[in-house]
């Protein structure tokens, strides 16, 4: 008779699941195996905050929910980071963690606190699995981590529970929910007249067409009705931003915006679609007036963030959403006088990576040498800005990044997670060095995996965004530097490949050699202080 652990892992195998991240505990053993027998590959981190990421990075080159697997107590505390950033960037992900026993936690306090007390605020859902009642568990998990918005289920299992027996085993049946569209009535015909009345439309697209895999119909519905499309960092490559359409991404950069919100303000109608300004920095914040103009939001679920209004908001299927909004509605002729297109080539301009060297080289030297399709990671701070707006995507889900947390050390096992789940791509993780420092322990990860990534550094031994930010409050330099690291010998002495380069010949060499080496490759791009000003 299968145990309740080879039930959850034969059911989360059926959702697709095919890898899994942690670190061993005693008390997670049997679902460690389960999972393992399932057909579920578990990987070792180094920590489980980074295990987390690694199955983010999965999540989006597959579409199944990632799985993270962590003991109890500290295990469980290391993995708070990477759980409130799936909540925030919906990120379907199984988090199961080891618990003592109900009752003997009544005597026994050892690494003992209350994980879904914890957790509660941060996941969609928590449960604990109890015996005879495991099927049942594990179906509202896999539906609650993929409905509507997706995000975290935390579930914990007692260590007598893991090896419990089920009698009479039943089959996991996860319901799957209907695509919702927007019913026929007087606000869809309202939205309907406010796109045929349209001549300045613009888009603002964000990351749940992501979630709900509407990529195609928010391409195909900007392209039939003219509508220029700025997406949020996380979006990218929703409309191939080769396209005359694309504006790119926005979101933490006021260049950007100098160029961008005058296009918002001149447009006659936004659509927010899957949009969350949860993305967005501060200068979003009431960034329009709903009664000026028509405001018209599809969402997986209703907001009430406060950053800014709609007139009209429809929650459901994104993708069913817009084509009830299409129908019976003719594309019109919009942006005469082609302000959009002008804009586009000056943000092109703004951002051009005409540098002999700097940041912006670094970004356009690595585009060059990688394939259209490479997936692409970048960690938080002054490099991700810049390079959020030079990187062009030409699909979905080629730059990977935390944008409603924003937080630090995640390209790096991003990148892990994406290359185990596609390795005949090419992967590249760009890092700052403090992040890269942060997650050192990821690089034996990848040489344990025989993985080639290329791993790109921006050395400059500062916190160069707090820094920025710190001058220009006129504020003393204070917690922003640090000492220098000399990362080719780091990643030679755990297994990798490294080299420091000062020009672009010697990065697009690195690079390439890196993309068909035996192991990750480390390349330290010396840019020196101050890089980053007047850049975004």
């Amino acid at each position: 008779m299968p145990t309740a652990a080879d039930i959850l892992a034969h059911a989360l195998h059926d959702a697709g699941c095919r890898h899994g991240f942690g670190i061993p505990g005693g008390e997670v053993l049997t679902v460690m195996h389960a999972l393992a027998d399932a057909g579920i590959d578990f990987r070792l981190c180094k920590h489980e905050n980074a295990g987390g990421f690694m199955a983010e990075g999965t999540y989006h080159v597959t579409g199944a929910p990632g799985i993270l697997v962590a003991t109890l107590g500290p295990g469980v505390a290391n993995a708070v980071n990477v759980i409130a950033n799936a909540e925030q960037d919906r990120v379907p992900l199984i988090f199961l963690t080891g618990c003592v026993d109900p009752a003997e936690a009544e005597g026994y306090t050892h690494q003992v606190f209350d994980h879904r007390a914890l957790l509660g605020p941060i996941t969609k859902a928590s449960f604990t699995l109890h015996d005879g009642a495991v099927e049942k568990v594990v179906e509202k998990a896999l539906f609650i981590a993929r409905e509507g918005r997706p995000g975290p289920v935390h579930i914990d299992v007692p260590i007598s529970v893991a090896d419990k027996a089920q009698a009479a085993p039943k089959p996991v049946r996860v319901p799957r929910a209907a695509p919702v569209t927007p019913a026929e009535g007087p606000d869809l015909e309202a939205a309907r007249r406010a796109l045929l009345a349209a001549r300045r439309p613009v888009m603002i697209a964000g990351l749940e067409v992501l979630a709900q895999n509407a990529e195609a119909a928010v391409a195909a519905f900007a392209r039939d009705y003219g509508v220029p499309v700025i997406t949020t960092y996380k979006a990218k490559g929703i409309l191939p931003e080769t396209e005359t359409l694309a504006l790119g991404g926005a979101g933490l950069s006021p260049v950007a915006d100098a160029h961008l919100m005058p296009v918002i303000e001149a447009s006659d109608l936004i659509l927010l679609v899957g949009y969350d300004p949860i993305e967005m920095r501060h200068g979003w914040c009431d960034a329009w007036d709903p009664e000026a103009k028509p405001v018209i939001e599809f969402t997986a679920k209703l907001q009430a963030h406060g950053v800014h209004g709609a007139s009209l908001c429809f929650a459901g299927d994104i993708g069913a959403g817009l084509k009830a909004l299409g129908d019976s509605t003719a594309p019109q002729n919009t942006w005469s006088n082609g302000r959009p297109a002008q804009v586009r080539k000056e943000l092109i301009q703004a951002f051009a990576p005409d540098e002999t060297w700097g940041p912006a080289a670094i970004v356009d030297e690595v585009r060059k040498a990688v394939p259209q399709d490479a997936v692409a990671t970048v960690d938080s701070g002054a490099h991700r800005i810049l390079l959020s707006q030079v990187w062009q995507c030409p699909l979905p889900r080629t730059l990977l990044q935390s944008t409603g947390l924003c937080t630090m050390g995640c390209a790096l096992p991003l990148a892990i997670g994406a290359k185990i789940a596609a390795p005949e791509r090419a992967v590249v993780a760009f890092t700052g060095d403090a992040g890269l420092e942060m997650v050192l322990g990821e690089l034996a990860s990848l040489r344990d995996l025989a993985l080639p990534v290329v791993v790109v550094v921006f050395v400059d031994a500062s916190l160069a965004l707090i820094e920025l930010k710190q001058r220009k409050s006129g504020k003393r330099n204070l917690g922003v530097d640090f000492g220098a690291s000399d990362f080719p010998a780091v990643a030679q002495a755990m297994g990798g490949r490294g080299v420091a380069v000062r020009d672009r010949a010697a990065l697009r060499d690195a690079v390439v050699e890196g993309l068909s080496a035996k192991t990750f490759t480390v390349i330290a791009a010396h840019i020196g202080a101050k890089a980053y000003d007047g850049r975004f």
